[in-house]
């Protein structure tokens, strides 16, 4: 029997902090087709809590890689993101080692976002599709490893940083948060200093 993994992305858009990439590996796809996943964005938090746990006790194994807003300013001066996703769906897939990987392409053009991936890793049949999550449960179960694991660590930066909302630019709680930060002269590292976001609000504060 084939071993196949799934793995999504939380956090690629938002304007502070990390981007987390999570991948899990299952032997019987019934195994989480009769748990209901879909879409972690579709879900309420308390509804991902508990369907992760149901997750993680009916699937193979798993690996989550975390891309710091830091680390993602520092790759972004020689790399595009889809490069620095890319890497980190690398890793997965040479940590857990599946016969056939199903992924969500952040682009419409899913053939040129798996060759970053197939020009490292070989004898791995990988299957990418924009909005994956809504066509492979195992898509679908990543998406919600990721999104809870980042939820958790978006908490835990709040009480040391303050609220700052959901970290996303479409959010004025965020908008606000990076603006005093700006105007105190203080901005943190969970801000992700290489987004337009930041730099137009920097403009704008003559910096």
């Amino acid at each position: 029997m084939s071993i196949i993994a799934g793995i999504d992305e939380a956090g690629r858009g938002s304007v502070i902090g990390p981007m987390v990439i999570a991948g899990i590996i299952i032997e019987d796809i019934n195994t989480i087709l009769n748990i209901g996943v879909k879409d972690s964005k579709k879900l309420s938090p308390r509804k991902r809590e508990l369907l992760l746990k149901k997750i993680i006790d009916n699937i193979k194994g798993y690996h989550i890689e975390v891309i710091d807003a830091e680390v993602i300013d520092r790759k972004r001066k020689y790399e595009t993101l889809n490069d620095i996703e890319a890497e980190a769906m690398i890793n997965i897939i040479e940590k857990l080692r599946p016969d056939i990987v199903q992924i969500g392409s952040p682009q419409n053009n899913a053939k040129s976002f798996i060759e970053k991936i197939t020009r490292k890793v070989k004898n791995i049949e990988i299957i990418s599709v924009y909005h994956a999550e809504d066509v492979f449960p195992t898509v679908a179960a990543a998406s919600i490893l990721a999104k809870v694991t980042r939820d958790r660590i978006i908490e835990k930066l709040k009480k040391d940083f303050g609220d700052f909302g959901s970290g996303y630019p479409s959010d004025k709680k965020t908008i606000n948060f990076i603006m005093n930060s700006i105007k105190n002269g203080q901005i943190p590292n969970i801000i992700r200093k290489s987004w337009k976001t930041f730099s137009n609000l920097l403009s704008y504060y003559n910096y």
